[in-house]
């Protein structure tokens, strides 16, 4: 059909021929008293159309189901790697990685920084060696990978590419994505090394790099999810990952980036909490946003480029250490507010995370949780299922006005431009307050008993914090780690770690080359993460935040 014929079909004929073209899984698409159902109801707005408030493919969850990926970190690497292989051998479709401390600092296990934080919040990454241990014996090409990781991202992304490599598996083969969202780290999370410009630098040459080398890689998905876990509204998690991702295209642009090529490889990170309702609105209104801020402010006209593909991650932050069990509820709320929002991948939090790293059983009953989601709700068999109900498509107006009414700010006070008002509003301590001033206002409530959180402070009753079965990491990882790091450092050869760690400080000096090929280069040698953020602070320098009075 040529375009001027299909010009003259309405929205749903256009979308009808869409979702005829595309391949659907082989189920039953009836509910489970067997009345067949339509894949979308309305007659005005469709899925794969823009601005694509309603989903990004025609054919939704028909055609394929959300990735299972499953956040997965702790102790060493070979730890993780085998709750790795549990995972997948339990279903999950995809891994994610979560780092200690130390690593997301880009402090090595043996620094005097990381005494006492080795393997506990997260996996224990030195070098090339640990990388390699982490992902034994898993097909990367086979599997797609996301890594949590911001300040040294460019170096964990190196050595994902070197083990690869290793493995007889080119770049272009390896599927994921990379957080490497280092403005909301000065925002919310923290985890940073540079200031603001250079780290920049570092996330543009990453895009440059995987754009020409790694063609099914997400290099940066913008997060908003650590934006809410301190303490920010729904509408304030909304407009400030989008900020932080206008940014973004504003910085590829100024590069010399075309807006096409790098817009459809931007991925978004987002929280989903408890207000069932918001979170869906919120979903809804990031979709239209990204794609009409795509096309009539950047040029986009790759529809690739307007798409907001996210991950979901449940709200660590609503888990309770009382009454531990109950979370699995809020947790498998949270779940469906996000396949109801047509998120792409999802992580579900373990039961007992206020309490300690997921046991083993814990995450099992995590993963359990969206596959009942996906399988026996029924919510997969059509797409946008609240679409056009009064109050959620209210919600997804409000929550777009609230975050215009934010960019509208980020503009003043960058004279126009996003990129600007984003490193100002970093620097004025504009969003640092925001935030406090949303998780002040919250945990009053909370505290005045205003609004109820059940089993803390209401509903009290039936709490036994005894005879828990929570994953312990003891010193003994630390030990191991720091063994393992001497080890690694006494049999490679110094004077190639040396001759790399300087060609990447040349590089840093000079904006007009890429840092990727050096950095690989350096990890290849066996150089420590530490290393080689050295190599680069002592060009870019050292981020002390600003105290905000």
């Amino acid at each position: 059909m040529g375009t001027e014929e299909s010009s003259n079909l309405n929205p749903k004929e256009t979308w009808q021929l869409k979702f005829e073209k595309a391949k659907l899984r082989d189920i039953p698409f009836e509910t489970m008293s067997g009345v067949p159902v339509e894949p979308v109801y309305g007659e005005d707005l469709f899925p794969g159309q823009y601005p694509y408030t309603r989903g990004i493919y025609p054919s939704m969850y028909r055609s394929r189901l959300w990735t299972m990926r499953m956040f997965a970190g702790f102790g060493t690497a070979e730890d993780t790697n085998m709750r790795f292989k549990e995972l997948l051998r339990n279903g999950g479709t995809g891994l994610s990685t979560a780092f200690d401390m130390p690593t997301l600092m880009g402090r090595d296990s043996d620094s005097e920084w990381s005494l006492g934080e080795v393997g506990r919040a997260g996996v224990a990454i030195d070098t090339l060696s640990d990388m390699e241990d982490l992902f034994a014996d898993i097909d990367l090409s086979k599997v797609s990978t996301s890594m949590t990781i911001n300040g040294p991202a460019a170096t964990l992304l190196a050595m994902y590419v070197a083990i690869a490599e290793k493995n007889s598996v080119s770049p272009d083969q390896l599927a994921g994505t990379i957080q490497n969202d280092i403005l909301k780290e000065y925002q919310a999370q923290k985890e940073y090394i540079y200031p603001p410009r250079p780290s920049m630098r570092i996330v543009t040459d990453m895009v440059k790099y995987t754009t020409a080398e790694m063609p099914k890689w997400h290099p940066i998905s913008i997060s908003g999810y650590h934006i809410r876990e301190a303490g920010s509204t729904a509408a304030q998690e909304l407009a400030f990952t989008l900020a932080n991702g206008f940014a973004y295209v504003e910085a590829a642009i100024a590069a010399g980036q075309n807006v096409d090529e790098f817009g459809r490889r931007l991925s978004f990170f987002f929280n989903s909490h408890s207000d069932f309702f918001e979170e869906i609105g919120k979903f809804r209104a990031a979709r239209r946003i990204w794609a009409r801020w795509m096309k009539e402010r950047y040029g986009a006209t790759d529809e690739r480029a307007m798409f907001c593909r996210f991950h979901t991650q449940t709200a660590g932050v609503s888990l309770t250490a009382q009454q531990p069990e109950i979370n699995i509820a809020r947790v498998g709320i949270q779940a469906l507010a996000a396949a109801l929002g047509g998120t792409q991948s999802l992580h579900t939090d373990s039961f007992d995370e206020a309490l300690a790293l997921p046991s083993e059983e814990a995450a099992r009953i995590a993963l359990r949780t969206q596959q009942i989601v996906a399988h026996e709700t029924g919510v997969t068999n059509v797409a946008d299922p609240l679409g056009g109900a009064p109050y959620v498509e209210w919600m997804t107006d409000e929550m777009e006005r609230q975050a215009e009414a934010i960019f509208a700010h980020l503009e003043d006070i960058g004279n126009g431009s996003i990129l600007e008002g984003t490193f100002a509003g970093i620097e004025n301590g504009y969003f640092v307050g925001e935030i406090a001033d949303a998780a002040y206002r919250f945990e009053r409530e909370v505290n005045a008993g205003r609004r109820i959180i059940v089993g803390v402070n209401d509903f009290t009753e039936g709490d036994n914090p005894e005879d828990r079965n929570l994953l312990r990491i003891g010193a003994e990882t630390e030990e191991y780690q720091l063994k393992r790091l001497q080890d690694v450092k006494s049999k490679r050869n110094q004077s190639q770690v040396d001759a790399a760690l300087m060609v990447v400080t040349e590089v840093a000096s000079d904006a007009t080359r890429n840092l990727m090929p050096a950095i690989i280069d350096a990890v290849k040698t066996y150089a420590t993460e530490e290393e080689i953020a050295g190599a680069m602070e002592t060009v870019f320098g050292t981020y002390v935040e600003r105290a905000i009075v």
